[in-house]
């Protein structure tokens, strides 16, 4: 014979067990959805370098969108279809040729077919100067190409589905003037907003930079 007791123990048991199937399905949701957004739609970066002051500085996290160039299939490299090309200034975050477990982030400045070359730290596309207000120079001091390819590079054709990027702070950015362009297939997506952003040296949070949006 069942006892009352019995039967509310076996209710409380068969609750606990629904509160806990709850819990891991909203657990599992969580997760696919959480892997979904950072396949697909955005993700999150940390600036370890400083070659892209002043746009972007040390500490500074950034969203990137995942989508603005196509849909590439999960964990992968392949396109499953593009939407639009970079352009010129975007700043972007791809893989970095010659260490694919990294990720570099630079700014767009040559196309595909355009030829891009630097006379004095000054960028010409095409044999034309670039308007370039990105730009940063921690020094005045100009090297020469056959020393130094930072201020003297070129001329390159840049080849089709293929990105000649650089650092804006062109002094200190370790870009395509010294290991090559970037395959459209390695770009992993467009820089749009600093969420979060603090210094190390000394410990403060730059929350004036927060919200910013990246051009």
């Amino acid at each position: 014979m069942t006892t009352t007791n019995e039967i509310t123990i076996g209710n409380e048991a068969k609750k606990n067990k629904s509160k806990i199937r709850e819990y891991a399905e909203a657990i599992i949701l969580a997760v696919i959805l959480a892997l979904f957004v950072r396949a697909f739609i955005i993700q999150a970066f940390k600036i370890p370098s400083g070659s892209m002051i002043p746009t972007l500085l040390v500490g500074d996290h950034i969203l990137v969108s995942k989508f603005s160039y196509g849909i590439k299939l999960p964990f992968t490299e392949t396109y499953l279809f593009r939407l639009w090309n970079p352009q010129r200034n975007d700043v972007i975050v791809f893989v970095y040729p010659l260490d694919t477990s990294k990720d570099f982030i630079k700014r767009v400045i040559g196309l595909p077919g355009d030829t891009v070359q630097v006379i004095n730290k000054k960028v010409y596309i095409n044999g034309f100067p670039l308007e370039d207000p990105h730009a940063h120079y921690a020094t005045n001091e100009i090297l020469p190409g056959n020393v130094y390819q930072r201020d003297n590079f070129g001329p390159l054709l840049i080849p089709e589905d293929s990105y000649f990027v650089m650092g804006d702070n062109r002094d200190k950015s370790l870009d395509s003037r010294f290991w090559g362009i970037v395959n459209r297939e390695a770009i992993k997506g467009k820089a749009v907003i600093i969420y979060w952003s603090w210094d190390f040296h000394p410990f403060v949070f730059r929350w004036d930079r927060i919200g910013s949006i990246v051009h």
